[in-house]
């Protein structure tokens, strides 16, 4: 029979040593479904999933009836999710609005939380990688939000072919897929902007009011100010200004409304959901000539909105990476 011999590190982690080989447990597997069971459990879960498939229901049934104004399109089952109709926005908008909702909620109370009831330092001292503690809390929170938005957006589909019985398409399949998989990834960046506040604020409700604040300044305010420092750098006040500086004017507002997160998701879903956009920049009158009217493939679309994607999963890996290097230089004591 193999000896089984448990050694405990200085650094928390556990080495089992079978025979020869050798398992090293981080305890991030036990962190990451305790946390995820605490999500699905909980009622904030609950909650968020009402909102956002009333929401989306909502938006639906705008869109419903919107599908005449639409019905010369190819892709009429993309328009489900992309038209509005009664004064209702689309699934689309409402998801750029209030997607940052979700990934806020899951987070901003995440580690201080833990701190203020005395159960993070206990959770440090049992024989696990630190680092697992905040690496677990981020996936679980990833993987709640990937159930809710994929849950809503293939049940909008559902709901949306046995009310019209319109079929999708293989392509229009994958755009949907697509247009979900960039939601996940802009909501998380979300969710690690609110673990972000909430390591550096001692009291949940600092880490949600400063998280809030964020999201309703890149929402409603950053375009706003982009429009002001652009005319203030180029002038369009008289007809010398629209005629020199209307390029420019154009090219420098573009560029600071993309440093916001909500501008890039707009920016790439509605690339990827409408293939008549041919592009994300300023076209002149020069490059229309001899250009052909038409839809652009699905690579095409990816292709154009890929720099946006990146730029989304950057930001989210930057403000993660910011979170993750807090925590661990924080100095952790018993209450």
């Amino acid at each position: 029979m193999k000896e089984m011999i448990l050694e405990k590190r200085k650094n928390g982690s556990e080495t089992v040593k079978t025979g020869r080989r050798i398992r090293k447990t981080t305890g991030l597997g036990a962190l990451y479904h305790k946390e995820l069971t605490d999500h699905l459990k909980s009622k904030r879960f609950l909650i968020l999933l009402i909102l956002i498939g009333s929401t989306g229901f909502a938006s639906l049934y705008g869109a419903i009836s919107a599908l005449p104004d639409a019905s010369g399109s190819n892709y009429l089952f993309l328009s489900l999710y992309t038209a509005s109709g009664n004064s209702i926005p689309s699934f689309m908008s409402f998801i750029a609005l209030l997607g940052p909702i979700i990934g806020l909620a899951l987070g901003f109370d995440a580690i201080n939380s833990e701190r203020a009831g005395g159960t993070l330092n206990r959770l440090v001292a049992q024989p696990i990688y630190r680092d697992s503690i905040i690496i677990g809390k981020f996936l679980a929170g990833t993987a709640v939000i990937a159930v809710i938005i994929y849950t809503m957006g293939i049940a909008v589909g559902a709901v949306g072919l046995l009310s019209t019985g319109i079929k999708p398409t293989g392509e229009e399949v994958w755009r949907i897929l697509i247009f979900l998989t960039f939601t996940v990834i802009y909501i998380a960046f979300w969710l690690a902007l609110s673990i972000l506040f909430s390591v550096f604020c001692r009291h949940a409700a600092t880490s949600a009011l400063a998280s809030i604040s964020l999201w309703i300044f890149f929402a409603i305010f950053m375009s706003l100010i982009a429009s002001i420092i652009a005319n203030a750098a180029y002038p369009m006040q008289d007809e010398y200004g629209i005629i020199f500086n209307s390029l420019h004017n154009y090219t420098l507002k573009l560029n600071l409304n993309r440093i916001s997160p909500y501008y890039l998701y707009s920016e790439a879903v509605s690339t990827i959901m409408d293939p008549m956009v041919r592009s994300v920049n300023i076209v002149t009158v020069d490059q229309l000539n001899g250009a052909v009217n038409g839809y652009l493939s699905l690579g095409q679309s990816v292709l154009l909105v890929w720099p946006d994607l990146t730029g989304l999963a950057a930001l989210m890996l930057i403000a993660f990476g910011c979170s993750y290097v807090g925590f661990m230089r924080q100095e952790i004591r018993s209450n």
